[in-house]
Parts: structure tokens; sequence; C-alpha cells
């Protein structure tokens, strides 16, 4: 499907949520209310506590289901997910770089692509991707016109 030598014809590609990701959202939520009812031995309280927690993880997963395009990438530019359903597009000028911030957490190593728009600052992690951030970064890099943006092969360690 891609084609090979011209970036200037690059095809559109789009990163999306796992599809699992929501389907196990939604059987965690499941599973708060069932262990809520269980529990709560005439506890309104845990009853409750159970059921607004579950109700923010079925809501998490809502969001996974209405918009589980995260970003998308053409000739054109960029668009990315924006509030809780929402899309903005990112025309390449706009766009001032693309990163990839490493941290170590816990003895593991983590990654967030960073997209910095100018007064927008763009974050997806590898859940929200299904791809490893770094090969995202260079994806949209390859993408990107030559003539576009101050910092195309910008990225940090």
């Amino acid at each position: 499907m891609e084609s090979a030598g011209t970036s200037e014809a690059s095809p559109a590609r789009q990163w999306r949520v796992p599809p699992v990701l929501p389907a196990v959202k939604l059987v965690g939520a499941a599973a708060l209310v069932g262990l809520g009812l269980l529990f709560a031995d005439g506890d309104r309280v845990r009853l409750v506590l159970a059921g607004v927690v579950a109700a923010g993880l079925a809501g998490w997963a809502l969001r996974d289901l209405l918009a589980p395009v995260r970003l998308a990438v053409d000739p054109a530019g960029i668009t990315v997910v924006r509030g809780f359903a929402g899309r903005r597009r990112l025309d390449w000028a706009a766009i001032e770089a693309i990163t990839v911030d490493r941290r170590p957490r816990l003895g593991l190593s983590t990654e967030v692509l960073e997209i910095d728009a100018g007064e927008s600052l763009h974050l997806f992690g590898r859940y929200d991707l299904d791809a490893p951030p770094g090969g995202v970064a260079d994806a949209l890099r390859a993408a990107r016109p030559c003539s576009t943006g101050p910092d195309r092969a910008s990225r940090s360690a």
C-alpha cells in the first residue's frame, strides 16, 4: 500500500486505540459493579463508590468507542483527537516539533509522542496509538513535506 521513494505522495495513515482496550474497560466496569453489589453488605457508600468508579471506567471506554482514531496524517497535515471525542486539524505549518519523550519509570522505559503545535501540545502513549511512539514519530516526519516546519528531524532522547 505504501509507495516507496516519494514522500510527497505518501498515503494517509492513522493510529487508533487497540480494539481490545474498550472491551477490557467495559468488563472492568461490570466487575466493579458486581464486586460492589457482592461486598456492599448494606453499606451504600461502598455501592455508590463502586458505581461511580465503574461509570468513570465505562465513560473512558465510551470515548475509545466514539473516537478510536487518535492520530491521522496525510500530505496536508495531522488530525488529532481533541476533548472527549472531537478532532482538531493541524496543518504542517502549525507544527513546530515532533518528539518522543523517553523516561525510565519503575525499571521500565516509557515513551510518549509529543506534537508541539505552538499554542497546544498533543501527547500520545503506546495505548493511544497501538504502535511504538518512536515508530509513529518517524512515520510523521517522513510524511511531512520538506518545505514546512523549522525542526523536521527534532527528537529528544
